[in-house]
C-alpha cells in the first residue's frame, strides 16, 4: 500500500469486500466509554438510551431549580412524619434499486446506464426535487460491467483513501488504489445518504460512509433540549423565591432563638417551650418548620400547572380549523409542548392542440395567431427560437407509455422544453453525439458537436449542433446582462426584447434570453483542435482555459428572444411576509438558489417591501455560502455583521449548507437575546430548525424530516400567520398573566406567617387553619387562574391579524420582563402585609380568639384572588365565570365541612377549628373585616389600572379607536426603477454538461418510439 496519500493528509480507509477488517474496527460504546473507528449504519434518533435516561432525566428536571426545593420539601416533610440499513458496514458493496434511498455514502462503481450514469434526487439534501448526475470512474465501468459483473463486483479489492468524515456536501477528496492504478475521487463519483435513486434500474457502490458519518447527518446537528424565555426568568424568579425563604426562615429562627433565650431567662413556666432547654436547638427547628410553612410561596402546583397549560394550548393549535389543510387532510400541530409562548415573542415566500402528438394540453396563450405562424413555418426566427429551447438544455427523457418524460437539472429548464414541446417542437432523446428533436411531426437529428456547461460564473450554457442540412450553429441561453453584451452589432429586434425584459422585470418573472450564432466550417476545425488539446491538461488548468475559450465562442450572437419564467409561491406567502414584518418581525430568507433568483423571489415575496410608515426603503443584505465561510474563520466578524443586520429589514443568505443555515441561526442566538423561529420543508432544514430557539417544518414535497425535527409542523406557509400573530401571542400573554397572578396569590397568601411571627415569638405556628393551606392552592384560587390561562384575550383572532403591530408586545417582554415579575412579588408582599395587619387590628383586643381572626384572614384572602383575577381576566367565558363562583363556593362548603364536630370528633388533632366558621359566617365584624381587608389588598392593582387606561396610549386602545381600513399589504418600493433583471434558476453548482458532451451521460432511446 503505497504511503503518499496518507502525507496527502487521506486517512480514512475504505477497503472493499474486507468486512472483518471494518467489524474489527468498528465503534462501540459502553455509558461515557467509546472505543473503535468506524461508525455502523444504525442512526439513533432517539434522546435516551435505557443506561442513559434515568441520569439525563434527572439532569434536565434539576436544571429547574424549583425542582430542588420540591425534593427537599419531600425529603423533610417525609423525615419529619415517615440487514437491514444498520447491517451496512464500511467497505461493503452495495445494490441500490431504482427509486429507493441511497442508505449510506457510497462510491459509485457501475450501474446499468450506459458509462455507469446515475441520476439521484437530492431533495432530501439540498431541498431541490430535480435530478442531479453522478458518475463511476471509467476504469471500474470497464471492468466492472463486463460479463460475470457479480462475480467481479464480489471479487473488488480496491481501496479507498480519502478524507476524513466531514459536513462538506459539495465536496469530496480522495483516491482509488486498485489493480496497480491510482485514480482521483471527486463530488461527482459519490452517491450521498438520503438521496433516492432515479431513472436507473442498479447502482452499485462502495460504502464509505456509514450512519452518522455520513454527510446528511454530519449536517444535521446534535437533539437540544429547547427552554423558552419565559422558562429561564421562572427559573431566576424561582431562585429569588427561594432565597428570600431560606434568608427568611434563617432570621425567623435567629428571632425564635433570641426569643427563647429570653423567656427562660425570665420565668421557668414557659421554659416548656424551649426544646430540651436548648435555644439553639429550638431555632434550629424553628428554621425547618418555616421553610416548610413558607413552602406554599413556591407550590409543586406551579409546575403542574405550567405544564398543564402548554398541552392545551398545543391542542388549541391542532383543532385551529383555519390551519387545517383538507388537500392533505392534515391540521397544524404542536410536536413540542413547551414552546407555546416563545411563538409570541419571535423577532427574527384553452387552445386546440390535438395537431401536437405529443402535448400535454397545459399551454394557455394570449396570441393564438403565433401558433397559426409556427405551424405555416411563416416566421425564421420564432422557428430557431424553438429550436434552440428543444436542443440547447441537458434534459433526461424516459419514455412512459409512448410518452417522454422529462427529467432535468432545473425546473426552469424542464419548463422551457416543455412549452417547446407544446408548440411542435418536442425534444425525444438524447446520445452521446446527437440530440433528436420532433419539429411540427417531423423528426430531425442535430449532431452534438460541444456543449458549453452552464456554471454560476457564466451564467449561460450553450450547445454547438449539426443541423441535418449540414449548417452549424451554436445555440446560446443565459441572464440578459450576459448575453446583451455577447451580440452582433445592430442586432435586430435588441430595443423590443430589451423592452420585454424590463417588462418581465417589473412582474417579478425569471427572465432568459435566447441567441444563436452561424459558425463557418473552418471556425470550427480551429475549435476543435482548441478543445482537443485542452481536455488533456489536469482538471485545475483545463476549467481556466475553457472558460477564456467559452467566452470567444459565445460572441456575435444574434438575439432569437426571450423567456419569463414565474416562480409560483404558495399562496400567501406574500401576505404573510408582509403581516410578520408589520408585527416586527425580520425575516432572513436561508436557501439554495444563485443571488438571482433568490433575489427576485424575495421581491416577489415581499421581502424588501417598505414599512407603510417609513419615507424610504431600508437596506437589505444579500450573502452567498462561500462568503459565509469567512465567519468560520474569522469570529470576529460576527459581531460587526449583527450590528450591520440590525439595520436592515431582512437579510438574504443564498447557496448556503445545512450546516451553514443553522451557523447563522446560532450566529443571531449569540450576539443577541432575541428569540429566533426557524421554517423549513427539507432535510436540509433539520439543522437549522433544531439550532433556532423554535423550529417550523412545513410538510411539502421534500419528505418528511424537517417536521419530524420541528417542534411545530404546518401544511401552509400562510398558516404561520395565525401560528405566531394569534396563538403565539395569546399563548405569550395568557401565560405572563398566569405567572404574575400565580406569584402573586401564593406568595401573598404565604407570606402571611412571617407577619404573624412576631407576635407568637418567632414560633412557626401558622395562620391559618391547616386544611385551607393545602386547599388553597388546589381548590380555592386554581380554577380561576387555570381559566385565565386558557382562554383569556385581549383581542380577537381577526383583529389580532388585522393589527399585527400587537404583537410587538411579546417581544419587548412587556408583560414578562423581571421589572413586572418583580413588580408582581412587591405587589404580593403588600398583600401579605394588609391580610395580616387589618383583620390582627380588628381582633387584637375583641373577645374573640385567634381561630376566628385566621377564618377573616381567610376570606380576605379569598376574596381578594378573586378581586385580583377579576380585574385581570378580559374575555369571559361561561368557563371563566364558573370558575370564580366555584372558588368561593368551594371554599364555604369546605370550611363547614373541615370546621364540623363530626371530624373533631373523629380527630381532635387534626380538625381543630371545631365550629369556627358557623360563627364567623354569621359575624357581621368578620365579614366587614375580610371585605374591608380584601379591598385595601387590591386597592393599588385597581388605582394603577385605572390610571393605566386614562394617561396611557397603549395599542390594544387602539385597536377599538382605528378607523377600518384594510392593512395595505402592496410593497412601497417602485419596481419599474430596477435596472437589474436575473436568469432563471439554475441548478446548484455546475451543470451536467461536462458529463453529456463527454459521451457517458446517454441512454439510448429506441427511435422506434419516437417517431
Amino acid at each position: 500500500m503505497p504511503e503518499e496519500p496518507v502525507k496527502l493528509g487521506f486517512t480514512w480507509e475504505v477497503r472493499a469486500n474486507s468486512r472483518h477488517f471494518h467489524k474489527h474496527k468498528q465503534r462501540k460504546s459502553f455509558l461515557c466509554f467509546r472505543w473503535g473507528r468506524y461508525q455502523d449504519n444504525r442512526v439513533r434518533s432517539y434522546k435516551y438510551t435505557a443506561l442513559t435516561f434515568l441520569p439525563l432525566t434527572l439532569f434536565e428536571q434539576f436544571q429547574r431549580a424549583a425542582n430542588l426545593f420540591f425534593l427537599l420539601m419531600v425529603v423533610l416533610q417525609v423525615s419529619f412524619s415517615t440487514v437491514q440499513w444498520k447491517d451496512i458496514c464500511v467497505g461493503d458493496i452495495v445494490r441500490i434499486h431504482k427509486n429507493q434511498v441511497v442508505p449510506a455514502d457510497l462510491l459509485l462503481l457501475c450501474s446499468t446506464e450506459p458509462h455507469s450514469l446515475s441520476y439521484v434526487e437530492t431533495a432530501d439534501i439540498d431541498g431541490e426535487t430535480n435530478l442531479k448526475y453522478r458518475q463511476a470512474l471509467s476504469a471500474t465501468h470497464d471492468k466492472l460491467t463486463t460479463p460475470p459483473f457479480e462475480e467481479m463486483l464480489a471479487a473488488f479489492d480496491g481501496v479507498v483513501l480519502c478524507e476524513e468524515p466531514n459536513n462538506r456536501l459539495y465536496t469530496f477528496r480522495g483516491e482509488l488504489h486498485w489493480q496497480g492504478e491510482c485514480l482521483p475521487l471527486e463530488n461527482e463519483h459519490v452517491l450521498l445518504r438520503g438521496t433516492v435513486l432515479r431513472n436507473t434500474q442498479f447502482a452499485y457502490g462502495l460504502v464509505i460512509y456509514t450512519g452518522a458519518d455520513t454527510k446528511i447527518l454530519k449536517n444535521c446537528g446534535k437533539l437540544r433540549a429547547k427552554t423558552t424565555r419565559m422558562e429561564k426568568l421562572l427559573n431566576r424568579v424561582v431562585i429569588a423565591i427561594v432565597m428570600f425563604i431560606l434568608l427568611t426562615a434563617l432570621l425567623l429562627a435567629i428571632g425564635n432563638g433570641v426569643f427563647s433565650s429570653w423567656v427562660m431567662s425570665r420565668t421557668d413556666d414557659l421554659a416548656t417551650l424551649v426544646v430540651d432547654g436548648n435555644p439553639v436547638y429550638t431555632g434550629f427547628l424553628v428554621f425547618w418548620s418555616y421553610i416548610i410553612l413558607l413552602s406554599p410561596a413556591l407550590p409543586i402546583a406551579l409546575y403542574i400547572t405550567f405544564e398543564v397549560i402548554h398541552s392545551v394550548h398545543s391542542l388549541f393549535i391542532g383543532w385551529d380549523i383555519e390551519m387545517y389543510w383538507q388537500p392533505t387532510d392534515k391540521p397544524a400541530q404542536a410536536r413540542n409542548t413547551s414552546l407555546n409562548e416563545e411563538l409570541g415573542q419571535t423577532y427574527q415566500e384553452p387552445m386546440d392542440l390535438s395537431w401536437n402528438p405529443f402535448s400535454c394540453g397545459g399551454l394557455f396563450m394570449s396570441a393564438p395567431t403565433l401558433v397559426e405562424k409556427i405551424r405555416g413555418q411563416q416566421c425564421q426566427i420564432s422557428r430557431q427560437f424553438l429550436t434552440a429551447l428543444s436542443v440547447c438544455h441537458s434534459v433526461m427523457t424516459e419514455w412512459k407509455e409512448g410518452f417522454p418524460v422529462y427529467q432535468a437539472a432545473s425546473p426552469d429548464e424542464e419548463a422551457l422544453v416543455n412549452a417547446a414541446r407544446e408548440l411542435g417542437y418536442a425534444f425525444l432523446s438524447r446520445t452521446r453525439d446527437s440530440i433528436t428533436v420532433s419539429e411540427l411531426g417531423v423528426t430531425r437529428e442535430y449532431q452534438l458537436l460541444a456543449l458549453l456547461d452552464f456554471t454560476s460564473k457564466r451564467r449561460r450554457m450553450s450547445v454547438l449542433v449539426r443541423e441535418p442540412e449540414g449548417g452549424l450553429k451554436l445555440y446560446c441561453k443565459g441572464a440578459d446582462i450576459v448575453i446583451l453584451q455577447r451580440l452582433q452589432r445592430d442586432c435586430p429586434h435588441r430595443e423590443r426584447n430589451e423592452n420585454s425584459l424590463q417588462l418581465f422585470a417589473q412582474a417579478c418573472l425569471r427572465t432568459l434570453c435566447i441567441a444563436v450564432r452561424s459558425v463557418p466550417e473552418k471556425v470550427w476545425e480551429k475549435w476543435s483542435e482548441t478543445l482537443m488539446q485542452y481536455s488533456t491538461m489536469p482538471t485545475c488548468d483545463r476549467e481556466e482555459h475553457l472558460e477564456k475559450f467559452y467566452d470567444h465562442m459565445e460572441t456575435e450572437l444574434q438575439l432569437l428572444g426571450v423567456t419569463a419564467i414565474e416562480d409560483r409561491l404558495q399562496e400567501g406567502v406574500p401576505e404573510t411576509i408582509a403581516l410578520l414584518q408589520q408585527a416586527g418581525i425580520k425575516v432572513w430568507i436561508l436557501q439554495s438558489p444563485d443571488p438571482g433568483a433568490s433575489f427576485l423571489k424575495a421581491r416577489k415575496m415581499e421581502l424588501f417591501a417598505m414599512d407603510k410608515e417609513m419615507a424610504k426603503a431600508k437596506m437589505a443584505v444579500v450573502l452567498t455560502g462561500p462568503e459565509l465561510v469567512e465567519f468560520e474563520q474569522r469570529p470576529e466578524w460576527g459581531a460587526a455583521f449583527m450590528s450591520l443586520a440590525a439595520q436592515c429589514q431582512s437579510v438574504l443568505c443564498c447557496r448556503v449548507t445545512p450546516g451553514q443555515k443553522a451557523n447563522i441561526v446560532a450566529l443571531v442566538k449569540k450576539h443577541t437575546s432575541l428569540v429566533t423561529l426557524s421554517i423549513g420543508d427539507g432535510a436540509n432544514d433539520v439543522n437549522m430548525i433544531k439550532t433556532a430557539h423554535v423550529g417550523v417544518g412545513l410538510t411539502g414535497v421534500e419528505g418528511g424530516q424537517a417536521v419530524q425535527n420541528a417542534d411545530f409542523a404546518l401544511s401552509q406557509f400562510r398558516f404561520l400567520q395565525r401560528l405566531l400573530l394569534v396563538h403565539g401571542r395569546w399563548s405569550y400573554r395568557r401565560i405572563s398573566l398566569f405567572l404574575q397572578y400565580f406569584l402573586y396569590k401564593t406568595c401573598g397568601f404565604a407570606l402571611v406567617h412571617i407577619w404573624f411571627g412576631f407576635f407568637n415569638g418567632f414560633g412557626s405556628l401558622p395562620v391559618y387553619e391547616t386544611w385551607f393551606i393545602g386547599l388553597y392552592t388546589a381548590f380555592y384560587s386554581a380554577p380561576p387562574v387555570l381559566c385565565l390561562a386558557l382562554f383569556e384575550q385581549d383581542v380577537s383572532a381577526e383583529s389580532s391579524l388585522k393589527w399585527p403591530e400587537l404583537y410587538k408586545s411579546g417581544q419587548t417582554q412587556e408583560l414578562s420582563s423581571p421589572l413586572v415579575m418583580t413588580a408582581a412579588l412587591l405587589y404580593a408582599v403588600y398583600t401579605s402585609f394588609v391580610l395580616f395587619f387589618i383583620p390582627c387590628g380588628v381582633f387584637h383586643d375583641s373577645a374573640d380568639d385567634y381561630q376566628m381572626m385566621a377564618v377573616a384572614i381567610s376570606m380576605a384572602a379569598i376574596f381578594s384572588v378573586t378581586i385580583e383575577i377579576v380585574l385581570v381576566t378580559r374575555f369571559w367565558t361561561k368557563f371563566n365565570v364558573a370558575a370564580v363562583c366555584c372558588s368561593i363556593g368551594l371554599f364555604i362548603v369546605f370550611t363547614r365541612i373541615t370546621h364540623s364536630k363530626h371530624l373533631f370528633q373523629r380527630s381532635p388533632a387534626d380538625y381543630y377549628f371545631l365550629g369556627v366558621s358557623d360563627k364567623a359566617f354569621i359575624d357581621p365584624v368578620t365579614w366587614l373585616t375580610a371585605l374591608l381587608t380584601a379591598w385595601t389588598a387590591v386597592l393599588p392593582s385597581v388605582a394603577i389600572r385605572a390610571l393605566n387606561v386614562i394617561l396611557s396610549i397603549r395599542s390594544t386602545h387602539k385597536v377599538h379607536s382605528l378607523s377600518q381600513h384594510p392593512v395595505e399589504l402592496g410593497s412601497k418600493v417602485r419596481r419599474a426603477t430596477s435596472l437589474h433583471r436575473y436568469s432563471y434558476a439554475f441548478s446548484q453548482g455546475p451543470g451536467p454538461g461536462q458529463v453529456i458532451a463527454s459521451g457517458t451521460a446517454i441512454r439510448n432511446i429506441a427511435c422506434e418510439d419516437c417517431k
